[in-house]
């Protein structure tokens, strides 16, 4: 659900405090907030994630994506996964973790791609500092137009014939532009 306002009340009893959200149209969802109402007069919680609203990236830039690492999968005797790991590693989001030696590779199974960094030492405790990349479903605009552009650029140096400047342009705007 999008929200257009936010704003905090303090009951008489100032141990709570109420958020209430509005939306831009009233009859959102209603059907569902009803249930939701129903859960709570039973005694039970809700889990609630109120974030920043990002516009979502179209379905045609992802298909875009994947047409283009099947493509240099083929060229590069391989599967489009294995390209697109590839392609995460030159291209992606991460993060830096450090993890006990211990369960290194554990963590490693739980990422799309992980680089290992070598041992560190922090507060004279040794771990594995480890660079994870976040798998492309959970990019914004911002990042996603990031990997599908270098991703076009080495499907051009492999000779792939991909889209016009314009059509590239076209795609990114129908996420609302690189800055989401």
């Amino acid at each position: 659900m999008k929200a257009n306002n936010i704003k905090i009340q303090y009951p008489e009893d100032i141990k709570l405090m109420e958020i209430v959200i509005t939306t831009n149209k009233s009859y959102q969802n209603i059907e569902e907030i009803s249930k939701l109402k129903e859960v709570v007069a039973k005694g039970k919680e809700l889990t609630v994630d109120i974030k920043q609203f990002r516009k979502k990236r179209s379905l045609d830039a992802n298909g875009m994506l994947w047409a283009i690492l099947n493509q240099m999968a083929e060229i590069l005797k391989t599967s489009k996964d294995e390209v697109y790991l590839e392609m995460l590693n030159r291209y992606g989001v991460f993060t830096h973790i450090i993890v006990k030696s211990d369960v290194a590779e554990k963590v490693k199974r739980e990422w799309k791609t992980v680089r290992e960094l070598g041992e560190v030492t922090v507060n004279g405790k040794t771990g594995i500092q480890l660079q994870c990349y976040f798998g492309s479903s959970t990019y914004d605009s911002k990042e996603f137009s990031v990997l599908l552009e270098g991703v076009i650029s080495e499907a051009k140096e492999l000779g792939i014939d991909t889209i016009s400047e314009t059509e590239k342009k076209a795609l990114l705007e129908s996420w609302g532009g690189k800055n989401d």
